[in-house]
């Protein structure tokens, strides 16, 4: 039987003439989007459609998964993995970057298609497999203290799977705490159903949902009663931003997303500088705003609403501060 949120998949707009006409947006750019959508497609949940203003091209939910002609520049120091991360592979599905925690591929499916994601070009077609290999490595290394379900979006896989991989994972005494990061919660809440609780409730560790929301225009009441669910089944909820010129780049629209994330029972995490992915530079905020901005977000916002702002070093330790 098909749920509620799959039928609500299987409806996203895929295509730049359906999310034009959706919006009423000037077809001058309608070539342009086409040609960076056969680079990357495009993949938007009519969820996230609604919260995004008509007729308005510079809407900051829209500029998140609008193709632009931006996107096939050629740009110095941008490429298709700024982060190595397929030499930090040391199995089919499985990165290990960090010490104590090891990042398992869930998938390479996405509810929506940020422009700006750092693994547009991930070589998801390698990873032959699902999680055996990798589940596998994870219980031989002791060392491995915590699993992220990352992607992709781990939420795009059904809860089968989901009870598949935590099932592995509860037989692991090692494994202390299992991490989600998602963006499901916040474009597709639908996806926090009864099944999905009814899975987390059943997870033997700790698990900590990261979700990912950039704009307070993301928060509707919808993502709300989402995070209270997940809340509610024993999720501790965290967020982590990207700083995105366009589109969160102020110290108004980022206060407002901290006060919203917290009404909503998530707390502030990380706020990410972008990573240098080819096609994404028009993203780029330059770090000596970022600080800036940082500073008048701890003048306005009591500590435990403002973020770290971080970016992802190839072969250093840890995400790496930049403020």
């Amino acid at each position: 039987m098909t749920a509620g949120w799959q039928r609500e998949l299987a409806q996203a707009i895929t295509t730049p003439e359906e999310l034009f006409a959706s919006l009423d947006l000037d077809t001058a750019d309608l070539e342009a989007a086409r040609a960076a959508a056969g680079a990357f497609g495009l993949r938007v949940t009519r969820s996230f459609l609604a919260r995004m203003r008509r007729g308005d091209r510079a809407d900051p939910l829209l500029r998140q998964v609008l193709p632009l002609g931006d996107e096939l520049r050629d740009v110095a120091d941008y490429g298709p993995d700024p982060l190595h991360e397929r030499a930090a592979l040391r199995a089919a599905n499985l990165l290990h970057k960090y010490d104590g925690r090891a990042l398992l591929i869930t998938t390479q499916a996405c509810a929506i298609h940020c422009r700006y994601c750092f693994r547009r070009e991930f070589p998801y077609s390698e990873q032959e497999g699902r999680w055996r290999a990798a589940l596998r490595v994870i219980a031989e290394d002791a060392s491995i203290e915590e699993v992220i379900l990352s992607g992709g979006d781990p939420l795009s896989l059904s809860d089968a799977n989901l009870e598949q991989i935590t099932a592995a994972l509860a037989g692991i005494p090692h494994v202390r705490r299992i991490r989600v990061h998602t963006r499901q919660p916040i474009v597709l809440p639908a996806r926090v159903d009864e099944g999905l609780c009814a899975w987390l409730r059943g997870v033997r560790q700790p698990v900590v949902f990261v979700v990912h929301a950039n704009h307070p225009n993301e928060i509707d009441a919808d993502v709300r009663a989402a995070c209270g669910k997940l809340r509610a089944a024993g999720a501790t909820l965290l967020n982590q931003s990207v700083l995105l010129a366009g589109v969160n780049d102020a110290v108004e629209t980022l206060s407002e997303l901290s006060e919203a994330l917290f009404d909503a029972g998530v707390l502030p995490y990380y706020l990410h500088l972008p990573d240098r992915v080819r096609g994404t530079a028009h993203f780029a905020v330059d770090e000596t705003r970022a600080r800036a901005i940082m500073t008048g977000l701890a003048a306005r916002l009591p500590g435990y609403l403002v973020p770290r702002l971080v970016r992802e070093v190839p072969g250093a330790p840890a995400k790496m501060p930049a403020a």
